[in-house]
């Protein structure tokens, strides 16, 4: 009995083996239990929604704030794009982490972070979840070419002068290159001037044809545009394709001014139709990308403001022979219809004849301003003038347009009497911001060129930014 009694528990035994190999097989195979973590970390706030549309230089950063103090624990577990950032605890709170964003305008973007990139600070076992992110940039903000260059000149200003000259008449940048020749620079400016734009289809010149103006605009130079508004000497007088038949002189033309505004008169139909074909131009111009000062109807006043008034004492082109009111009135109705016809690549400058020099003799031809809301530069002419009459000038000026850019648009010799050097105007005080000299007997020597362009306040073409 005792001996079958052992047999038969040798025999359980060896049935109960097999079970407990399996049980401790299947414990091995799992490992031990995952700890479960003391806290649990979840998103509460996050400074980018899911498909906004953001503003690419000014976001930098996306922040995510959780409810529990975290860290980032995975230097490649945060992505933009697919590409790894390096993000990092936030300098205001330590339960939000910071991910830098290096964006680009009109580009669609995805945030990736992987479950274990943030941890509790508490507890490295507690991991923020996995978070994914789209959004997009809004496109780029183009700023037009015209406020560009104004936005440059004003950062210039004070500091800092634009040397220009005048194209010689027509087309062309003939005495820059010039100036290039005397000074191996190239002024910063070229001006060109609409005063043949009435003549007939004739073989030597080509308003359309704006590659003289594309060229310089091309080669990194500003392009200044202004007008000597011709008109027929009578209403019924056809301008000749060699330029004869008009004038700007108000005593040989019965062309009234005023009559210009006059629907149906015959200086209405010239007005509008000279108009035309400036706009014609502008535009072409403007589709090249081209952004230009522009000067029209300068020196309107003339001799209007002397103090003792005669025969003499009135505006010397066209434009302001019949008073100021007129005169204002012209150039609000070009600004008006250029800009009904789409023009937005011009800053508009309007040039005072301030005293005409001269305060005890003259009055001031405020009255003759067009407004604010239609002048973005106020220009003098002023040639033979010395450097103390230059700063004299510019600071009544200056004083009397409080808030506006102040330069020269015209300047140079005065028969016998050179104009002041830059050096010494600069020196005096009289801060112009831009100076451009005219042509023919008007056209400074070469020592004033070479003085002028030695300067460091003296911007040159070459110096100029990207202004396209």
């Amino acid at each position: 009995m005792k001996r079958n009694h052992l047999v038969n528990l040798a025999l359980l035994a060896l049935m109960l083996l097999p079970a407990v190999f399996t049980f401790s097989s299947c414990g091995s195979e799992d490992g031990p239990d995952e700890p479960t973590p003391s806290v649990t970390v979840t998103l509460r706030q996050q400074t980018i929604a899911e498909g906004a549309e953001v503003d690419a230089e000014t976001t930098t950063v996306l922040t995510l704030t959780y409810n529990t103090t975290v860290k980032v624990a995975s230097s490649t577990g945060i992505t933009l794009n697919g590409t790894a950032v390096a993000a990092k605890s936030n300098s205001q709170t330590t339960m939000a982490v910071d991910i830098p964003l290096s964006l680009d305008a009109g580009t669609s973007y995805t945030v990736k972070v992987a479950k274990g990139a943030i941890v509790s600070t508490n507890d490295a076992s507690a991991s923020a979840p996995e978070f994914t992110l789209n959004f997009k940039t809004k496109a780029a903000t183009v700023i037009p070419p015209a406020k560009k260059l104004l936005a440059y000149l004003w950062s210039q200003y004070g500091s800092k002068t634009i040397s220009s000259v005048m194209a010689e008449v027509n087309w062309n940048h003939r005495l820059a290159d010039y100036v290039k020749g005397v000074t191996g620079k190239y002024p910063a400016m070229n001006c060109y001037d609409f005063i043949q734009i009435y003549v007939p289809q004739n073989n030597w010149i080509n308003y359309s044809d704006i590659t003289p103006v594309k060229e310089w605009f091309d080669a990194g130079g500003i392009v200044q545009l202004m007008w000597h508004f011709n008109v027929p000497l009578t209403a019924s007088t056809v301008p000749g394709s060699d330029g004869s038949g008009v004038t700007c002189t108000p005593s040989q033309t019965t062309f009234k001014a005023s009559n210009a505004l006059v629907s149906g008169t015959w200086e209405n139909q010239w007005f509008y139709g000279q108009m035309d074909k400036v706009v014609d131009v502008l535009l072409k111009l403007q589709d090249a990308g081209v952004a230009a000062m522009w000067r029209p109807f300068h020196e309107g006043a003339g001799n209007s403001c002397a103090k003792q008034q005669a025969s003499w004492t009135t505006g010397w082109f066209w434009w302001g022979y019949e008073g100021a009111d007129t005169y204002k009135k012209l150039w609000v109705a070009m600004f008006d219809y250029f800009k009904q016809k789409g023009v937005k690549n011009l800053i508009w400058v309007w040039t005072t004849q301030n005293y005409n020099g001269d305060s005890s003799k003259y009055n001031q031809d405020t009255d003759w301003y067009p407004g604010n809301e239609y002048v973005d530069i106020i220009a003098r002419d002023l040639y033979g003038y010395t450097a103390a009459q230059n700063k004299q000038e510019f600071d009544e000026i200056q004083a009397t347009y409080s808030g506006k850019m102040v330069i020269l648009g015209e300047c140079g010799a005065d028969g016998s009497t050179s104009f002041a050097n830059i050096s010494d105007i600069w020196g005096a005080g009289a801060k112009w911001g831009s100076f451009m000299v005219w042509y023919g007997s008007n056209f400074c020597s070469d020592a004033w060129w070479k003085n002028a362009m030695s300067n460091a306040y003296v911007i040159t073409r070459d110096q100029l930014p990207d202004l396209k």
